[in-house]
């Protein structure tokens, strides 16, 4: 269904995002579709991943830089341009001025990546880190180009950027004119919006799905009131589409042209992340795989061929070794188990014994022995187990029942 009226009047047309295609020949890559056995297979058609992860700077976001900073006049261009971020379109705005000759300070969350940092400043940005929120780093960016006159470079919420993340649209439909739906995920909306202008003037019959994490999903509750509203945003690991409000200049083609926008539990958005991994040997951070979340979510109501927009693989190490273990846990291949023993030696040995059984990996085992709530003689084994899926770990507790422990988580 559409979403009716547009908010505001329509911005965008497709010559737009095709002069953006022209304007990106030679600096952005064409990134290559893969297909997905796993997911074709769920969906019942044909699933394709469009891989922007393997983008240049890792992400979509040079498009839409790279388009932005070229339309600037002269002497703006020699005024330098300036950005916020945490991630992603700092890295796409470092490297689309530096492609330019144009002088770049982007502003970044002192509790940012060190990866991504280091990247920002490798391809040619003055990085300087402010903040401990997007919001406290937004509002010195803003200052910065108040004080400085830099140009703001607003990552979603301009015409010249939504044209370049079009040209993602264009790309799929030139290497799966087959298709029947896309899936994007979105945040302030410039990607999907992008999308939905090409791929709907060329192929309206073609569906273009929105995914936000249920953490951060300002587009439903603004879609239902006819005008972008803030929410507040919990904790998500898909921290590229985390926004607390949707962009006016995408809003209003998202509510014309795009069909319908779902949201996705943190449990999905790890699973997503870990087939990624496993299935298509493709490194995708959670904002990224928001699409195969809501694919694994209900795979019988997407009319295929489908292509999922991979749209971002910059994720810290260190958060992604958090997000695997999520992952497998809501896979039902990482257990985590409390059981109480008696302090004797042996009784560790005992327990081992009956997990070899089960076949579960031992990963790592706890002890504690000064919880007031533990008798004298008890001893409380906190107990990380590999399994094999949900089946396994019912098998597991149910022989660790059957031996005579009490299970208490």
């Amino acid at each position: 269904m559409s979403f009716g009226t547009p908010y505001p009047s329509h911005p965008l047309i497709l010559d737009d995002v095709r002069g953006a295609q022209k304007m990106l020949s030679g600096v952005a890559r064409v990134t290559p579709m893969e297909g997905s056995r796993h997911l074709s297979r769920l969906v019942g058609s044909p699933v394709h991943f469009k891989c922007e992860n393997l983008q240049r700077t890792g992400s979509f976001k040079l498009r839409g830089a790279y388009v932005r900073i070229s339309g600037l006049r002269p002497e703006e261009r020699a005024a330098g341009v300036v950005a916020a971020s945490a991630g992603n379109h700092a890295q796409g705005v470092a490297l689309a001025s530096s492609l330019q000759g144009v002088r770049s300070t982007v502003f970044m969350p002192v509790g940012a990546p060190l990866p991504k940092v280091a990247a920002t400043r490798e391809y040619g940005a003055d990085v300087r880190l402010h903040g401990h929120v997007v919001d406290e780093t937004l509002a010195a960016a803003q200052e910065y180009a108040h004080d400085t006159g830099a140009v703001f470079i607003h990552p979603f919420d301009h015409r010249d950027v939504i044209a370049g993340q079009g040209t993602v649209g264009l790309e799929i439909l030139e290497q799966c004119p087959e298709v029947r739906t896309i899936v994007v995920g979105v945040g302030g909306g410039g990607l999907a919006a992008g999308i939905a202008v090409a791929v709907k003037a060329l192929r309206p019959d073609v569906k273009v799905i929105g995914v936000q994490a249920e953490a951060a999903a300002a587009y439903p509750p603004s879609l239902a009131a006819g005008h972008p509203l803030a929410v507040d945003c919990s904790p998500t690991m898909a921290d590229g589409i985390q926004v607390g409000r949707p962009g006016d200049v995408p809003f209003g083609i998202v509510r014309e042209l795009v069909d319908e926008v779902r949201t996705v539990s943190e449990d999905r958005l790890s699973s997503a992340l870990l087939l990624c991994l496993e299935r298509a040997k493709l490194v995708v951070e959670p904002a990224g795989a928001s699409p195969v979340a809501a694919l694994l979510d209900a795979p019988e109501t997407f009319a295929g061929p489908v292509v999922a927009v991979l749209s971002g693989g910059n994720v810290d190490p260190l958060l992604m070794q958090r997000i695997l273990r999520h992952g497998m846990a809501a896979a039902g291949r990482y257990l985590s188990l409390r059981l109480r023993l008696p302090d004797r030696p042996g009784a560790l040995a005992n327990l081992l014994g009956v997990l070899s059984v089960t076949n579960a990996n031992v990963l790592d085992v706890g002890h504690v022995r000064t919880d007031p709530r533990l008798g004298l003689t008890e001893v409380e084994v906190e107990l990380h187990l590999e399994t094999k899926g949900p089946e396994h770990c019912e098998e597991v507790a149910s022989a660790l029942r059957a031996a005579g422990y009490t299970v208490l988580s």
